[in-house]
């Protein structure tokens, strides 16, 4: 919009280069930030298709939004419009409001926990404009003025887009009448829009300490319900979660066998380790002859596998005197060191004849006086 009668031929002006960022680079942006942007014929409606494109195939887009967003020139009325969570009723709050955290907002990664927002009214600083609008999907969780839609996050696609309806951020930014939490909620945004896992608004996560397992749940329900956690042998328990804080469960586990766990409810699953993470008894399981060969070899013997290509292979069984070596290709052998040396087997019966009869009598004898003597 200036013109300061500067002649061409002096402007040392570099042209931006549009189309080849909106173009062939656009999928390589992490996040797409439109800050109070009105539509100018500045980006052509090509550019705009190449952006709900590159959303809905996993891209990150934040709209910021003013006045001209409720106008025909807004981005509303773009092809951005088939991205935006919430449409404009043609409506401009001027008034003073002091942001809030919504109910959903209060569960959310993105504004739980905002320093200030626990505070009746929040503890930062009023704005003064706001783009009346209708939420059309996603999960609000900031309102403004009369309750109404302040910050919007949906998800689109493989992507995510978030819609700012006032563009007093700056209030805070410059710490005016106290300021606020801009830096905590601009990150956590910009995180959230990029597919930051730990500010995922559905999660299920599992850490091991020792042999306690912290199960965490992330949720926007109202409850978190019951997690299913397998044990490395297959059996199954039932684990009940407690609310910690607004839309984050958690419950500890005490267990005793090492290995992996799989936790899992009705949507997610997650899986955590118990133990040694690589134990030496797990390291290169495959079965092998080479280990033991040296050791076996070193004392004449040998290592040799009994299934070979599929067919059971039995070598032959010798018994050697000393030798250097108890193996060959056919035969294994049982070295024979003469420890000891049968002569010859004897066999004696231990009673026959007279004495084994004099032996019978004498006991039935013995057995008959002492009778006697017990009844005496």
């Amino acid at each position: 919009e200036k013109n300061d009668q500067t002649p061409v031929n002096e402007l040392a002006l570099i042209g931006f280069p549009v189309a080849d960022l909106f173009g062939e680079k656009i999928k390589d942006f992490d996040l797409i930030i439109l800050d109070r942007y009105s539509n100018q014929s500045v980006l052509p409606r090509v550019y705009f298709e190449n952006m709900v494109r590159y959303v809905r195939n996993g891209g990150a887009l934040l709209m910021a939004v003013g006045p001209d967003f409720s106008r025909r020139e807004g981005l509303f009325y773009s092809a951005l419009g088939q991205l935006s969570p919430a449409k404009p009723d043609g409506q401009l709050i001027e008034q003073a409001f002091r942001p809030a955290v919504t109910p959903d907002g209060l569960k959310h990664p993105v504004t739980r926990g905002l320093p200030g927002a626990s505070a009746s009214p929040p503890a930062w600083s009023e704005w003064y404009r706001q783009v009346e609008a209708v939420a059309l999907r996603g999960t609000s969780v900031m309102s403004g003025a009369d309750d109404k839609p302040l910050l919007v996050l949906s998800r689109e696609g493989k992507g995510r887009v978030g819609l700012l309806l006032s563009d007093q951020m700056y209030l805070w930014a410059r710490n005016y009448d106290g300021g606020g939490p801009h830096l905590d909620l601009l990150r956590r945004l910009a995180h959230w829009l990029m597919k930051e896992p730990d500010l995922e608004e559905e999660a299920l996560r599992a850490a091991s300490h020792g042999h306690d397992i912290l199960i965490e749940r992330q949720t926007l329900k109202p409850e978190a319900g019951v997690v299913t956690l397998t044990a490395p042998s297959g059996q199954t328990r039932q684990v009940a979660l407690a609310q910690a804080e607004p839309g984050l469960s958690r419950a500890t586990v005490r267990v005793e066998e090492p290995g992996l766990y799989k936790l899992a409810d009705s949507v997610l699953t997650a899986l955590v380790n118990v133990g040694a993470e690589n134990p030496r008894e797990f390291q290169d399981v495959v079965s092998t002859t080479e280990k033991l060969r040296p050791l076996a070899e070193a004392s004449g013997g040998s290592v040799r596998r009994l299934d070979v290509a599929g067919g059971l292979v039995v070598p032959r069984l010798a018994a050697l005197r000393e030798s250097p070596s108890y193996a060959g290709p056919d035969f294994i052998a049982i070295h024979r060191n003469g420890a000891s040396v049968v002569k010859s087997i004897g066999v004696s019966p231990l009673a026959i004849g007279l004495l084994g009869l004099l032996a019978l009598l004498g006991s039935v004898l013995a057995a008959w006086i002492r009778e006697g003597w017990r009844k005496a």
